[in-house]
Order: C-alpha cells, then structure tokens, then sequence
C-alpha cells in the first residue's frame, strides 16, 4: 500500500522536472525576466523619444562653423574702401530708414581719420522740376571732379529727359516726395536733402541752393571759403513784427518760447557736424510740424530758431546767398535775360564788407537768386570770363 502511494503518473515526472528548483533554472529565469524588462524599456524609451520631440524641436547646431582662410592678395587690401565708397543715391530706404543711417557720426576727429580723406562740398538743389540753368553750372563744376557732391530733389511725378552720362547731374535725382510751397514739406524735403548728402563721409560743406541759384564765383574760391571757414553760415534774426514774431504759436510753449522764435533765410549753408545735429533733431522737429501751419513758413523759422538757441557759437549768423527782397511781396524779385550784365554781375560779387573767420572781407555771397531760366544765354556769355571759371580768383 506504501509503495503503491509513492508511484507518479509521467505528467507528474515532467510536472517535477519543471517546477524542482536547480541553480541552472534560476538563472535561466533572471535572463527572461531582464530581457523581457529590456525590452520594455527600450520600447517606451523610443515611444517616448518621438513624442518629446515633438513638443522639444532639437535646438539648431550653435557651434560656429569653422573660419575660412580668405586668400587676400597683399597689393589690393580692402580696409575702408567699401565703407568709404560714396553711395547711390538711387536708394530704396525709407526716410525714417534714411535719417536714422544718416544720423550716425564718427567720434574720432578729422585729424585722427584713419585714411586719407579729400573733403567735398555737397550741392543740394531743392526744385520744382528741370534745372534750366544746369548748363552754367556745368561750366562751373568742370575740372573739379572729386571735390563736390551733387543732389537733385524734384516732385516726383516731374518726368524729364534724363541727363547724359557726361553731365555732372547725371543719376543725381534722390528719392523726393511732392513739396507744396510754404508746407511743412518744404522742410522735410531740405532735410531728406540733407541725409543723403550726409550717406557720403567725405561730404564736410553742405550748401542748399534752388533751380534758381547761380554761383558769383569760380568752384577754387567757394571750395576754399567753405572749407576753411570756422563756422556755418544760417541767418538768424529777431523780427517783432507780423512776418516774424507774428507767426509764432503759443502752443509751442515750453519747447520754444517766444523770446527764442526766430527768422531768416530758407537758402544755408552748414558744416557736417550741424547737419548731424539737424537730421537727428528730436526736439524741434516735431513741434514746428504739429504747430507751424500757414501763415507759419517752417523753412523760414526751423533752422533759425534751432540754430539761435543751441548752436549760435557756431554760426555766422548771415546766408551766403544773395536775395532781392527790396519789391517786397511773399517772394523776391526774379531775373530776365536784361537784368543780367556785366556790372550787375560785379556788384552782386562784391556788394559790402562782412566778417569771415573774425576779418573783415568784401566776399560775403557766394550765391545768388533768383534767376529765370531766360537768363541762362547771358550768364553763359559773360560769367565765366568774369567769375574766371577754371582758374583760381
């Protein structure tokens, strides 16, 4: 009966086999179970992984890329020169993008410039459209080249034959917008005239002048009387009445007070570090557009106001044009073809003493206006034999 108790079926031999315990089977279990576990992990590692990156983008490579050796040949080394290249001044910027670059000033002085520098005198012809006398001061600009800059400002729509390439107007035309005389728009053109000079570094004299403008010298005595001068030349007066302290707006208070408001003539002439400080003004500017409206000229009290309060040491306090206001009226007296002779020519050149650099002198305008296009047959026959264009004075 014994015996017959501890006999085993063959299922429950094999059932034995399985299920005894033996150093080798608990091995073999570890490596199921931490294989099994592995892959788990690898697996929800991975599902994770492309889940993360789709909110977590991998950051781009923030290494630098490695520097090229550039081969530079030694006889032509670049430095300055594309810094110093004069700009088109075919531009696409606007005038905000303009007087922002054009605001920006080196603060090394002259003498400490780091190349050899040729000063220029910028032009800048403020005009309705054509520029009939071009032809005169083509015979005035010759030979000169690389000592002045020219800028046309015209109305927009003004669609004229181009210049040829051999005139020094040539491709001169800025970006302009449409002016309306005695607008604030006069004086904003006077300043996108200004920025654009100011794109050129060698650009030191800036000189504004109309389609009416003649010069009453040759290019070696103006070159040398601006270049050389000490000071800017903005006139500047108190005038108490109508036409003058008139015009002044009490709403301009406290910026500009009325024992501050000042006149004088639209046409100046300025060094460059006046013109930084007129296209980088933040102070005046907006105060003359909001509250300078006809019978308000701006063009007439901008600069004069500005430059009497804040820069008068500086000024010469006088134009370097000559107007004829004498008929009186809201404009000058104009010129035809009869008015210009020899002798009008020569008292205009040395008409009266005035002051240069502290000593007096008989060349006090280097300009004058207002000549009608008629006019041109005789300047062109008597003024370059007179003013000695091509030769120094």
């Amino acid at each position: 009966m014994g015996n017959h108790e501890k006999e085993q079926t063959p299922i429950a031999s094999i059932a034995t086999i399985f299920y005894t315990p033996t150093p080798l089977l608990n091995l073999m279990s570890y490596f199921l179970v931490f294989g099994f576990g592995l892959s788990i992990g690898l697996a929800i590692s991975f599902s994770l992984n492309i889940h993360l990156k789709q909110f977590f983008p991998t950051p781009p490579d923030q290494t630098s890329p490695p520097l090229q050796t550039l081969a530079v040949n030694e006889t032509e080394r670049v430095g300055l020169k594309e810094f110093l290249k004069a700009p088109n001044v075919t531009h696409d910027m606007t005038d905000e993008e303009l007087i922002w670059r054009a605001s920006m000033a080196a603060r090394v002085g002259p003498a400490e410039f780091p190349f050899k520098r040729v000063p220029k005198v910028a032009f800048m012809f403020l005009t309705r459209g054509p520029l009939p006398l071009a032809p005169f001061w083509e015979l005035f600009f010759g030979g000169h080249e690389g000592l002045y800059s020219i800028y046309v400002h015209s109305n927009p729509s003004f669609n004229a034959t181009p210049f040829p390439e051999s005139s020094v107007f040539h491709g001169r035309r800025i970006p302009s917008k449409d002016v309306q005389w005695g607008t604030f728009s006069m004086l904003e053109a006077e300043r996108r005239l200004l920025a654009n000079a100011l794109l050129d570094i060698s650009n030191q004299r800036f000189v504004l002048l109309s389609e009416a403008c003649i010069p009453l010298h040759n290019f070696s005595t103006i070159y040398s009387y601006l270049l050389f001068s000490k000071q800017s030349f903005v006139e500047v007066y108190d005038f108490p009445g109508s036409v003058g302290r008139g015009r002044y707006n009490r709403r301009m208070m406290p910026v500009i007070k009325l024992d501050q408001w000042r006149k004088g003539s639209q046409w100046f002439e300025m060094d460059r570090s006046l013109a930084i400080e007129v296209v980088s003004d933040r102070k005046y500017f907006p105060v003359f557009r909001k509250f300078c409206k006809p019978s308000c000229y701006s063009d007439e009290h901008y600069l004069p106001t500005m430059v009497g309060v804040k820069f008068w040491k500086r000024n010469s306090n006088r134009s370097l044009t000559w107007v004829d206001w004498s008929r009186g009226g809201p404009h000058p007296a104009g010129f035809r073809r009869e008015a210009v002779t020899v002798d009008f020519l020569k008292k205009l050149r040395n008409g009266g003493r005035c002051h240069y650099n502290g000593k007096s002198t008989g060349i006090c305008f280097l300009f004058a206006r207002k000549f009608l296009p008629n006019s041109l047959t005789r300047l062109v026959r008597f003024g370059p034999k007179l003013m000695q264009f091509n030769r120094p004075e």
